[in-house]
């Protein structure tokens, strides 16, 4: 199972993760700010306010698979 060991907040909704398989990818997250979940995130104070185990969550319950993460990222 992939996991994210890492993210960073890089600008423009974009984070930079760090997978266990070793790859890393440049993710822009804007295409999800449109789905209920997300919506309150368009706030780019709330959005900066994730966190890490596993995979990228926030406080208000949204969290997105890691493996869609490693899928719509670029790599870098």
């Amino acid at each position: 199972m992939l996991h994210v060991l890492n993210a960073d907040y890089i600008g423009n909704y974009t984070l930079h993760c760090t997978f266990d398989n070793g790859e890393s990818r440049e993710v822009d997250l804007t295409p999800l700010l449109k789905f209920p979940a997300f919506q309150e995130l368009q706030d780019k104070s709330k959005f900066q306010e994730f966190g890490v185990l596993n995979t990228i969550f926030w406080s208000n319950g949204a969290d997105i698979a890691p493996e869609w993460l490693l899928q719509h990222g670029k790599a870098v």
